[in-house]
């Protein structure tokens, strides 16, 4: 195989980075050329994207990564279910709404009134969680009916990108997944549902298979970032798609899920055709695309966003701590003592997470956290006791047991977590690659441009790249008696 170089831009709810990768010989190594944050902020009370500064790192990345080298291939990725939307002339119509902003709160039970949710799961497969597009656009069209009316486009934020990049405009398979107005089962747009909720269908585009080369770069956009011109790819344009291609599995094994852990934990499996029935329904898994029309069959939990809130809300009071002193601070205090649900409403929205922990361990009888490592700790141990929850749904709706997870993404750095859930769960871990967006981005790429054959070669050149870590399960007993008070307390 001759040497070639892809640009991977991977954008998560806290951060986005720049990668230049490099396949030869059957072997994948990346260079991160480029980080920044991911600014959001509040404006006349709602929380919105910085599409521009957004746009203005990628552009700093795709020159730090592809100045004076010939690229094969540029793709983005990014979280779900957030849009921008286009007026007739092509132009962008404001600021993209954050998922956590507030304006959704109401929209769900709006949505219910009108088209039952059993429907709407039967129509989608998809989990209910108030931020999905369909109640996002419910609640543009509650709130500013005039503005959705103009709208002639509707894309999702990597879509958005790959739009600037080429000029070329539709919805990547992926992506449009995550937004509960796609149907797994016809494969297209659910737009019997739209117009039962009077909402446009079409500002829906084509559908575009995870990778498809979408054109060449913009000629403007080359000479102002200094870069050749190269191709554009709609990679598996959602980040947890482009993870779940890097997990390292081998072979037709079927007694393996994954977490793909980072400000979100999705945990799931892989499964050829979509699962929508009354079980899955009410252990509330979804049905999203994955690489090869799979569908990626996993339930959503709030993950290391909690970590991240207290770590930031301890910052404005003039206390930094790293990631890695929070994880050294929680691996010192007391195990399993108090325990929150992840997934509870307040916990959603950005700010003031230590004071909502407090409020819901006092609301439940049980020990304030007093220290940042006790607060990481009861975040990381409620974690953890989440995931035997999920897991347990799982194998109940697939009738078969689970002896491995895989965790990839960033999460996988944080060495405690991953033997706490070995612990919680039973189960074998199987931790990295860390950079798994990145590298399922790339390698999604190269089997656009037939540089790999396919999914299976994809996953061994994983193996062959990266290390991972594995972590066996020990003192499960506790972790049984905790999970019996954790499950107590869903229930109050």
């Amino acid at each position: 195989m001759s040497t070639r170089r892809f640009v991977a831009f991977d954008l998560g709810a806290e951060s986005g980075r720049a990668l230049l990768a490099v396949l030869e010989n059957q072997k994948l190594t990346l260079d991160v050329r480029h980080r920044f944050a991911n600014p959001m902020g509040k404006m006349r009370g709602h929380y919105h994207w910085d599409i521009l500064a957004q746009w203005q790192e990628l552009k700093t990345g795709l020159t730090k990564s592809a100045q004076g080298i010939e690229v094969d291939g540029i793709g983005v990725d990014t979280w779900g279910v957030d849009y921008g939307l286009l007026d007739s002339q092509g132009e962008l119509m404001g600021l993209p709404f954050m998922y956590r902003d507030g304006r959704t709160d109401e929209s769900m039970s709006a949505v219910f009134a009108r088209v039952p949710r059993e429907r709407i799961f039967a129509l989608t497969g998809l989990q209910f969680m108030k931020f999905n597009t369909l109640f996002q656009l419910y609640a543009e069209k509650m709130a500013n009916p005039q503005r959705l009316a103009q709208a002639r486009q509707l894309l999702f934020m990597p879509d958005l990108f790959n739009y600037l990049f080429t000029g070329v405009a539709g919805n990547e398979f992926s992506i449009a997944s995550t937004s509960q107005m796609y149907d797994p089962r016809q494969r297209d747009w659910a737009r019997g549902l739209l117009q039962e909720l009077d909402l446009p269908a079409g500002i829906l585009g084509r559908i575009i298979p995870s990778g498809t080369v979408l054109g060449p770069l913009l000629n403007e956009i080359a000479e102002e970032c200094s870069v050749k011109a190269m191709p554009v790819i709609a990679s598996a344009s959602h980040d947890t798609a482009s993870a779940v291609a890097a997990v390292p599995v081998e072979g037709a094994r079927h007694d393996w899920c994954y977490i793909s852990s980072g400000t979100w934990s999705l945990m799931g499996v892989e499964l050829p055709e979509p699962i929508i029935n009354e079980k899955s329904q009410q252990y509330a898994y979804t049905n999203e695309g994955g690489v090869g029309g799979t569908t990626r069959f996993l339930k959503n939990i709030m993950g290391l966003w909690l970590v991240q809130e207290c770590r930031r809300y301890w910052a404005q009071a003039g206390r930094e701590y790293s990631y890695a002193e929070l994880t050294e601070m929680a691996s010192q205090a007391p195990a399993l003592v108090s325990l929150i649900n992840p997934d509870d409403g307040p916990f959603m929205a950005p700010g003031n997470m230590p004071p909502k922990i407090e409020s819901f361990c006092q609301s439940t009888g049980q020990k304030i956290p007093a220290s940042p490592g006790e607060f990481v700790r009861c975040c990381l141990d409620s974690l953890a006791l989440t995931y035997r929850r999920t897991l347990e749904g799982l194998e109940d709706i697939l009738n078969r047991k689970i002896a491995t997870i895989h965790i990839v993404g960033g999460g996988t750095q944080n060495e405690l977590l991953n033997q706490m859930t070995a612990d919680a769960t039973g189960c074998i871990v199987v931790a990295g690659p860390v950079e798994a967006t990145g590298i399922g981005n790339v390698l999604v790429q190269a089997m656009a441009v037939g540089v790999v054959d396919s999914l299976a070669q994809a996953r061994a050149i994983v193996r062959n790249s990266f290390p991972v870590r594995r972590y066996e399960p020990r003192d499960t007993a506790r972790w049984d008696q905790a999970y019996s008070r954790y499950v107590d307390l869903l229930s109050k």
